[in-house]
């Protein structure tokens, strides 16, 4: 039996969500704290101070009442990492040593033709773009260039690099003899529409193509690299229902084996860089589209990988990017560490200049501590040679020390620096201490200094409390909890109610649970969750399932929630009569008035 996400068999999924408990897959990401029967944090899908996202271990569901955003452990390696339910399943999958079959690889858009069809044109476009690159007199220049910056026949070939003429129409007509729909490539982002409106022009001309492929090996974007000079150097695809580039890494698809064994991913600021370091040995390597790193970028990194590497270029532009990068990376709770390049160079210029082993060994493997990478910052912009920048060094470097932990990692610091400037060890520690003391003193109250991005003294009563529900609302909800955890209390609200639960919403979760239950499995909210084929149903579902409810039910229980939810419509309608009533009195229509009134009385019995 195959389940509505992209065929995956339904004992795939159970077995995913069997082994990838719910703490554990959500705590690599957010720091937990327990109260009571739930795990609180600050939630990774909206920015907040105060924690309102709540893990439940025995349901196997996370809930934030903040944004809303729900369900079970495959829903949540969905949404941090930007991927499809199959692509998440398959992962999840791989890393647990689960078998998938075929027809699970690649389904992320078996639910939508539109996306097939562009995943289609993006695949022979890519392979035109090679073509063209490789095999024509279009593509020399571009072949020229790549040559130069020590790009290999095998490099190329791996990463997919292909060349668009300078010309408006040449994937144009590649795509319309194959009949694909131009207004589907253009909102695809492989076709522009012309300015005044009528027709298509390609989108990339004159530039080198770099596929970016999703997580599943399938290519979703181009970035063009524009060959000679000109604005922009790099264009990438626009964003579209395939490509988020919030959500992609470019290489990802090739390096997270070496990720995954390693448990290290290396950050690079642009393509090439990736694909020198990946011809060097690098085979962890990966980079954003152009674009500065997200939260959500720094997210999949922690989902992946334990420790991070900056390589970024060695000019002040990239050493300022990664100055903002780790602060980021480190507050996922990632280990932290920045490959230095000399002289400004990038890595590709590194590559080129040095060769892969010395870049291997001697940037990559050589790569600094965080706190380390600041004081060489932190150097550069000052004069040490004259008294004042030595001392406005010295007290800077210092709030950077002071702020460690650990004692050792104190010493060894400022040791470095009284030996390098020829100052009183004694005195720079004093001078620390008396820092440290000033930095605990003023330190704001919360549960998880070190990582202050996810804080919050969770105090009582500090997560705001939800508005008072309606009485029949309130009823459904505790009908669907009771329903969750127990198939007899499923199978009589099915009964004497059936779906005639008054929001739709909740009449489409009820509808699935009783198939759910109608194929004899077991109340499970975690897996009755990846039954749900509506981002929205398994978001209430989820709200839904972390209520508190009486652990044991009775039929006087649910006819009391039952005849909650079916008084509403007659509510309803009885609102509706009393207001004809008076519309019927002001008109002078007392018999009809009349008439209305007895209906209201009819209705008030029932």
């Amino acid at each position: 039996m195959a389940s509505g996400h992209g065929n995956i068999p339904e004992e795939v999924i159970e077995s995913v969500l069997a082994r990838h408990d719910i703490v554990d897959t959500v705590g690599k990401v957010v720091h937990l704290t327990k109260r009571g029967k739930y795990l609180w944090g600050l939630c990774p899908f909206h920015s907040e101070s105060t924690p309102s996202f709540t893990v439940t271990p025995d349901r196997g569901v996370f809930h934030c009442f903040g944004c809303g955003m729900g369900g079970n452990a495959i829903k949540f390696r969905m949404e941090i990492e930007g991927l499809s339910f199959p692509e998440a399943v398959k992962i999840m999958a791989e890393e647990s040593d689960i078998p998938v079959p075929e027809i699970a690889g690649g389904m992320q858009s078996a639910h939508n033709p539109e996306l097939d069809r562009l995943l289609q044109a993006y695949e022979w476009s890519a392979k035109f773009y090679h073509y063209l690159l490789k095999n024509t007199e279009y593509g020399k220049a571009a072949m020229d260039y790549l040559r130069s910056r020590k790009f290999s026949d095998h490099m190329i070939d791996q990463f997919q690099i292909g060349y668009a003429p300078d010309r408006w129409d040449t994937l144009l007509q590649f795509l319309e003899r194959r009949n694909f729909d131009l207004a589907e490539m253009d909102r695809g982002g492989l076709l522009s529409s012309r300015s005044e409106g009528k027709g298509y022009i390609d989108r990339f001309r004159g530039r080198i193509i770099f596929p970016i492929a999703n997580r599943a090996g399938k290519v979703v974007a181009f970035a063009g690299r524009i060959l000679g000079e000109g604005q922009p150097k790099y264009l990438n695809s626009p964003e579209s229902k395939l490509f988020n580039k919030s959500r992609i890494l470019y290489n990802l698809h090739q390096s997270k084996a070496s990720i995954r064994k390693t448990r290290q991913i290396v950050l690079f600021e642009g393509y090439g860089d990736v694909i020198s370091a990946w011809e060097s040995g690098v085979h962890n390597g990966v980079a954003t589209m152009g674009t500065s790193l997200t939260e959500n970028h720094a997210s999949m990194m922690k989902a992946l990988a334990d420790e991070a590497v900056i390589a970024y270029d060695g000019d002040r532009a990239g050493q300022a990017a990664a100055m903002k990068a780790l602060s980021m990376l480190e507050a996922t709770g990632l280990r932290v560490k920045v490959a230095v390049l000399p002289g400004g160079l990038d890595p590709n210029e590194f590559v080129a200049q040095y060769g892969g082993d010395r870049f291997r060994e001697q940037i990559i493997e050589s790569a600094v501590s965080t706190v380390k990478f600041k004081l060489i910052y932190l150097k550069k912009n000052h004069i040490l040679l004259e008294e004042d920048g030595k001392i406005a060094y010295v007290k800077e470097a210092l709030q950077i020390i002071a702020s460690l932990h650990s004692s050792t990692e104190r010493e060894v610091y400022l040791k470095e620096i009284a030996s390098e400037l020829d100052l009183s060890y004694d005195s720079l520690k004093q001078d620390c201490n008396l820092l440290r003391a000033s930095m605990q003193k003023n330190m704001p109250e919360g549960d998880n200094n070190v990582k202050r991005w996810n804080n919050g003294r969770h105090k009582k009563g500090q997560v705001q409390a939800r508005a008072l529900l309606p009485a029949y609302h309130a009823a459904e909800r505790s009908l669907l909890s009771l329903m969750f955890q127990d198939s007899e209390a499923a199978a009589y609200v099915n009964e004497h109610l059936g779906e005639d639960f008054n929001i739709d919403d909740h009449a489409a979760i009820a509808a699935y649970l009783y198939a759910y239950y109608a194929q004899g499995k077991q109340p499970e909210i975690s897996r009755f969750l990846s039954s749900l084929q509506d981002d929205r149903l398994e978001k209430i579902a989820a709200s839904i399932s972390i209520m508190e409810s009486p652990p044991d039910w009775t039929t006087q229980l649910l006819d009391d929630y039952i005849r909650e939810v079916r008084k509403y419509p007659v509510q309803r309608m009885m609102e509706k009569k009393r207001e004809e009533m008076i519309q019927a009195e002001k008109a002078g229509d007392f018999l009809r008035a009349a008439q209305i009134a007895s209906e209201i009385i009819a209705l008030e019995r029932q």
